[in-house]
């Protein structure tokens, strides 16, 4: 099974494009002094999409760069401190990262020192399955026995768990994002240890990082496995107290919607899934996770959408979207959707609710609000006076176009003037 694996490795899509065989003939591939290395290699081994592709190389940055100015090749310096060169070839960016030890770690601020070989190189990084290099021929260098692990879908830890975590904290997180996009069975039992003793350290990450690693964990094809790994290991609690509170469960129903209704992946509509609908709440965790203004907007305008319920006629809907915010309404009735699908099984009741709400779903996601067909101006040419008074009579004009289903005209809402 193996060789079979590793012939499609050798066969793979991304080692035949001319950006990447370039890089290689630039950095000596074929003499075995620049490897494709991390998710590119575990990617193809476990047969998922692939994404961009790193490089190790034994060159240093200094000699990376200048080999690529040599030969005309756009180099940018990354993180060259931690020697990282991104090399833009045939307009794809490739990074190329020089073999190294780290010999202070401290998150994002390790001191490094280039040079060392393979394996040195393969210690310092985070899990088995990411220390796998492939050279341009497609043969596969595995120092530290990561191919078995990557096959069996095993997310351990380089050595000493403890150590790696406390090298730098991100990867907990890491670790059951990784568990749940490739993981099976249940987690590496060392990690999941480690994890639970080492969860405090959070704490001393920014905000903005703990944030990045959790949407890309709520991106995963199915992450309820992870999160509930999360909920017991108290992790869930350390960065996210109201999932931890509100529960979890509700994901499920969202991740079944999802597969069967063809919606796309929204990890936004998945964090709204575990958190409860209490706007203030919601300020604070925004501002604890440092969430984008956007992402922040999402959230409260979810939590102020009041009225839905899955009986209500079209027109009251429209009238709801029209005084309030589309996006956030077409996301509650997702959920609702998503919760009554989820116990569709126990009622009768439950399954007309899901058929209401997918009918709503539907009026919500195609209908398009039509412009109120008076204007101020109209007013004023009437005789009413600019202020306050005008403005009220407007509002009231506007309010019975809507609850006529939009259908008053121009003409009768003016002679009501």
């Amino acid at each position: 099974m193996n060789e079979k694996i590793l012939d499609g490795l050798r066969q793979a899509d991304w080692l035949q494009r001319d950006s990447v065989k370039a890089v290689f003939d630039l950095l000596d591939g074929a003499g075995g002094q620049t490897k494709a290395v991390g998710g590119i290699v575990r990617n193809t081994l476990l047969g998922t999409e692939t994404g961009d592709v790193d490089m190790a190389s034994t060159f240093t940055p200094n000699e990376i760069i200048d080999r690529a100015e040599k030969a005309g090749v756009k180099a940018i310096p990354t993180g060259i401190e931690h020697g990282t060169v991104t090399l833009i070839v045939g307009g794809e960016a490739i990074e190329v990262t020089s073999l190294r030890k780290d010999i202070n770690t401290n998150g994002r601020h390790a001191v490094v020192q280039f040079g060392g070989d393979w394996e040195d190189d393969a210690k310092r990084r985070d899990f088995t399955f990411n220390a796998l290099y492939v050279g341009p021929n497609g043969d596969l260098l595995d120092p530290l026995g990561g191919l078995e692990d990557c096959l069996n879908r095993e997310v351990r830890f380089i050595g000493d768990a403890k150590k790696r975590i406390k090298e730098d904290y991100l990867r907990i997180l890491r670790f059951y994002r990784f568990f749940a996009f490739y993981g099976s069975g249940r987690p590496e039992a060392e990690g999941l240890r480690a994890t639970v003793a080492l969860k405090s350290g959070l704490d001393q990450l920014s905000p903005e990082r703990v944030w990045q690693e959790l949407k890309k964990l709520l991106s995963a094809p199915d992450p309820s496995r992870a999160l509930l790994w999360m909920r017991t290991t108290g992790v869930l609690a350390a960065i996210l107290p109201e999932g931890e509170k509100w529960g979890i469960d509700a994901i499920h129903g969202v991740v079944a919607a999802e597969q069967e209704l063809s919606w796309p992946i929204d990890p936004m509509l998945r964090l709204r899934s575990i958190l409860p609908p209490m706007a203030d709440k919601l300020v604070d965790l925004a501002k604890r996770l440092r969430l984008s203004n956007a992402e922040a907007d999402q959230l409260q305008k979810w939590a102020m959408v009041e009225g839905l319920n899955a009986e209500m006629k079209d027109q009251e809907l429209k009238a709801l979207i029209y005084w309030g915010d589309q996006a956030a309404i077409i996301a509650a009735l997702q959920l609702s959707l998503a919760s009554m699908r989820q116990k569709s099984g126990e009622s009768m009741e439950a399954v007309e609710r899901a058929s209401g709400y997918l009918r709503l779903l539907k009026v919500a996601q195609t209908w398009v609000a039509p412009e109120f067909p008076v204007k101020g101006q109209d007013l004023i040419e009437l005789g009413h006076a600019p202020g306050p008074d005008m403005g009220q009579v407007l509002t009231k004009l506007e309010k019975r176009w809507v609850e006529s289903g939009f259908a008053l005209k121009r003409d009768s809402l003016l002679s009501e003037a």
